[in-house]
């Protein structure tokens, strides 16, 4: 596998990650916060905040953005950009397949 080329990560059952909540995975080296928002979108950012190291994946989130259990820092599902402070997150790609979440890195 060459430098930069996504590898494919399938990391359990959709109906694992109830609607409106994130959980945290270990992909890898990287960890990884999966959301299944209320329509049934899945979203994908790194799982912890940069600011303090909070847990994004117990964050609350809508359909564009989570903010921070700790501190209240929210960064855009979009482009990870924080919405309210000088801090970004890594988006990653994410889709279901067969029932299972599936994440890009």
């Amino acid at each position: 596998m060459s430098s930069g080329e996504l590898v494919r990560h399938r990391l359990g059952p959709v109906s694992a990650l109830p609607v409106g909540e994130g959980r945290a995975f270990a992909v890898g080296t990287e960890q990884v916060a999966v959301f299944r928002l209320r329509d049934g979108a899945l979203r994908a950012v790194s799982a912890v905040c940069p600011h303090s190291g909070g847990p994004l994946a117990d964050g609350t989130v809508d359909a564009e953005k989570v903010v921070c259990p700790l501190h209240n820092f929210a960064f855009a599902f979009e482009d990870g950009r924080c919405l309210n402070g000088d801090f970004s997150v890594t988006v990653f790609a994410v889709s279901e397949e067969d029932g299972d979440v599936v994440v890009e890195l």
